[in-house]
């Protein structure tokens, strides 16, 4: 899923706050952009780590373009020094347990799952694909 994430420089402090917008409490302060992608990422797992455990939902990622408004709005006088990223994690391992299913599709389809599948490192199966779709239709 990719996450917004925000990079606000600190008030008299040589670094960055990088918050997660869709993940309300999962933030970092930095001394530099590239830790900052770095530690955030590693802060986004354990934040979906915990919510796993506890039972709760993942929340799905809201588009970057929206979150820059809702900044904007919030954060009117540091909304110019602003800048954002997409960070890409994989969140199946937070959704629990797999569980088989049965499920029946037009034979054209699977052929299309499956050549999209062959030709992208995203998708290491078809099911994954599908889980994938299915995640993006969610959080609509």
């Amino acid at each position: 899923m990719n996450y917004a994430i925000v990079f606000s420089k600190q008030q008299n402090l040589a670094g960055y706050q990088v918050i997660v917008p869709d993940l309300p409490g999962c933030s970092v302060s930095v001394a530099t952009i590239d830790l900052g992608l770095e530690k955030i990422s590693q802060n986004i797992k354990s934040h979906l780590s915990i919510l796993a455990e506890y039972g709760e939902q993942i929340p799905s990622a809201l588009s970057i373009d929206k979150h820059r408004q809702q900044f904007a709005i919030e954060n009117p006088h540091t909304h110019a020094q602003a800048f954002w990223a997409i960070v890409d994690i994989n969140i199946t391992a937070y959704l629990g347990k797999s569980h088989k299913i049965n499920v029946t599709l037009p034979e054209l389809l699977i052929k299309q799952i499956d050549e999209r599948v062959s030709k992208s490192s995203a998708y290491k199966t078809r099911s994954g694909f599908i889980a994938s779709a299915c995640l993006v239709e969610l959080g609509k």
